[in-house]
């Protein structure tokens, strides 16, 4: 139960990758915290009230959002739109040269690990039916599945959800408060999300936990301390 519990874990996985989502995600809620939280310190370096820093997040929050959730529904859209027109010209060729792809499949079957006959033989039998040809190209020789192009729904609600949950690290503090407290809360906060996010990935693609979740960290101490210096000059240069 275990084993087949697994691989259908493994299974559901890989085609949450293959459908956008799970790319949507993670871009979505760490482009959350790390452009918001540079919004936010960016006005509180210069000098802004708590209400000015607010104001920022938001829009922030807004124009972010929609944005991600409509460049990945543009992505994810043209992928499909990409993969159909790789379908169709396999039709085509499927109706004018069959022996081509019929060739073309016992090759890539032979190059799996199939002996040339079983890969003749099994190349044959798949071609006999036009659609179950046109897949069997599609996924072996061309590397992609035709039943699962990818969502651009699910990949731009992903992205407009998760970002939106990553943006609201570095803004909740200064709900409470305000000045250097609301700063470093905000830095805390948005790190302590960025390891999870790390941790998350790394795990996910099977790499060390703590080496991704440092590597996130470090990220966003680095655009901390720029976009925090950047307001700090602008703001006295302007003051």
């Amino acid at each position: 139960m275990d084993k087949r519990q697994d691989s259908e874990l493994l299974a559901k996985h890989a085609l949450q990758v293959q459908r956008g989502g799970a790319r949507a995600a993670v871009l979505g809620v760490n482009d959350g915290l790390v452009s918001v939280l540079c919004l936010v310190l960016g006005v509180a370096g210069a000098g802004g009230s708590s209400k000015s820093v607010l104001l920022a997040g938001f829009a922030g929050v807004i124009a972010g959002a929609v944005s991600m959730a409509a460049g990945e529904w543009i992505s994810v859209k043209s992928q499909v739109e990409l993969f159909t027109g790789v379908l169709k010209d396999i039709r085509r060729i499927i109706a004018e040269d069959r022996p081509l792809l019929v060739d073309q499949l016992s090759d890539s079957l032979s190059k799996t690990g199939h002996h040339d006959a079983t890969a003749d033989k099994a190349a044959e039998e798949i071609a006999a039916n036009d659609h179950h040809l046109m897949e069997a190209y599609a996924r072996q020789v061309m590397g992609f599945n035709p039943d699962e192009l990818g969502s651009p729904w699910v990949a731009a609600i992903s992205s407009f959800v998760l970002f939106t949950v990553g943006a609201a690290a570095p803004i909740i503090p200064w709900f409470f408060g305000g000045g250097m407290g609301a700063v470093w809360a905000s830095i805390i906060l948005t790190a302590l999300g960025s390891l999870i996010v790390g941790g998350y990935i790394s795990l996910s693609s099977g790499k060390n936990i703590m080496r991704g979740a440092v590597r996130q960290f470090l990220i966003v101490v680095l655009a901390s301390v720029v976009t925090y210096g950047i307001g700090y000059v602008f703001g006295v240069t302007t003051g």
